[in-house]
């Protein structure tokens, strides 16, 4: 019933978003003497929030097209070479040869669509040849597919490692730390001759319970149960996935709206007084952000589940008991893969100490394989997107995989 409430509000909403569109259009044209009065110029910013406003449900482009390579513009063709009912794996090639240690970049599964990493990978790019993880909206994932949980993905992260072959490098942002530290772990037990050469575990919740935030005292006060009733929902009929279980998008963006509410407000607010002023160029990048962060994904219902259960709940990595299809989970087996942790100081989703726990879990690793960098000044967002990635972070990251290449 939630989806399909939450369905009729959008349908409902449409055709007013669509006319308020339109009487923006019209006070927005230059000849009109109306959108000149102070009046007018509020109410045409106000039309333009509401009309452009709302959560969409479409990846957007990424939009990466060419990279500067040691002086020179290289074009970049995005190109899917992997592709699973679940996910693609998108390969950012670069036209003409050049030689580039191999990065996969595991994007969340959590909400929003991988374009959220645009920033993240048209920086590396520079430095590395770039594959990531396109998740797929489960609401357009046919009921016939199957399901796809936690074990489902880490299959998935071995076999993409397995496809960019030995030596190469992996990157997890956010909440495939786990997944893919468990990977590594199996792939070390059983020698796997594709072990990666190194793995930059960024702003992930290895241990929830060595720093815990909001985010981890509600996954751990409420029962599995609760979950399951409150938050699952099924896809209306409509959509490709019709019936799927799904965990909504628009509820994760709801969440992770609630935990910082005026903030948002504030920004909203700034962006109507710039566009009520006409001054669009400074809206811009508010608006550019807005948009992306809008865009959400459906989650798979078996997924949602057992990572609220084994990495919030239980924290089963953390307490060697983390277990992939019968199969222990020890990353005390993991000897050959250099091992790096990134956290920001001001992360309020994943706490500083949850990611650098790792190192204790891989006991077996030689120090000189270890590293750890603790952000000042950032939050969640900031560890692998925007200005102190750019300049401070991701110089230490790639020099990392330069050093265990």
């Amino acid at each position: 019933m939630l989806y399909h409430a939450y369905q009729a509000q959008c349908d409902a909403l449409a055709p007013v978003r669509l006319l308020a569109e339109t009487a923006h259009n019209l006070l927005n044209q230059p000849f009109s003497w109306l959108g000149g009065l102070p009046l007018m110029r509020d109410a045409t910013a106000a039309l333009n929030l509401f009309s452009s406003g709302g959560i969409r449900h479409q990846r957007p482009a990424f939009g990466i097209d060419r990279v500067t390579v040691d002086g020179a513009e290289v074009a970049v063709i995005e190109e899917a070479i992997e592709v699973h009912p679940f996910c693609r794996l998108v390969h950012f090639r670069k036209a003409g040869a050049v030689e580039q240690p191999k990065l996969l970049v595991v994007a969340p599964l959590s909400g929003h669509f991988a374009t959220l990493l645009r920033g993240t990978v048209a920086t590396a790019l520079a430095d590395h040849d770039v594959y990531l993880t396109d998740w797929v909206n489960a609401r357009n994932v046919p009921v016939q597919h199957g399901r796809f949980g936690l074990d489902d993905m880490i299959d998935l992260i071995i076999g993409f490692i397995r496809r960019l072959g030995p030596g190469c490098h992996v990157m997890a942002v956010c909440q495939p730390a786990v997944p893919v530290l468990a990977a590594v772990s199996l792939m070390a037990a059983a020698s796997d001759p594709c072990q990666p050469a190194s793995m930059v575990l960024m702003g992930g919740p290895i241990d929830p319970d060595a720093n815990p935030t909001e985010v981890n005292r509600f996954a751990q006060s409420h029962t599995l149960g609760w979950f399951e009733h409150m938050v699952i929902s099924t896809v209306p009929a409509r959509y490709p996935g019709a019936f799927r279980r799904v965990y909504p998008g628009f509820l994760q963006l709801a969440g992770f709206i609630g935990m910082n509410f005026d903030r948002h407000v504030e920004a909203h607010w700034r962006m109507f007084r710039q566009l009520a002023k006409g001054d669009g160029d400074s809206a811009a990048a508010t608006r550019a952000f807005y948009d992306e962060y809008s865009s959400v994904m459906d989650l798979p219902a078996d997924f949602y589940l057992q990572t609220v259960e084994r990495v919030f709940q239980r924290q089963d990595l953390a307490h060697g008991r983390f277990r992939v299809r019968g199969d222990t989970v020890d990353p005390g087996a993991i000897e050959r893969t250099a091992l790096m942790t990134v956290e920001g100081e001001r992360d309020d989703i994943c706490a500083v100490g949850q990611t650098a726990a790792a190192h204790s879990l891989c006991r077996n690793l030689a120090p000189a394989k270890q590293a750890h960098h603790l952000q000042p000044g950032v939050g969640h967002y900031g560890v692998f997107h925007g200005r102190r990635w750019q300049g401070e972070i991701y110089p230490k990251v790639a020099e990392f995989i330069r050093t265990h290449s």
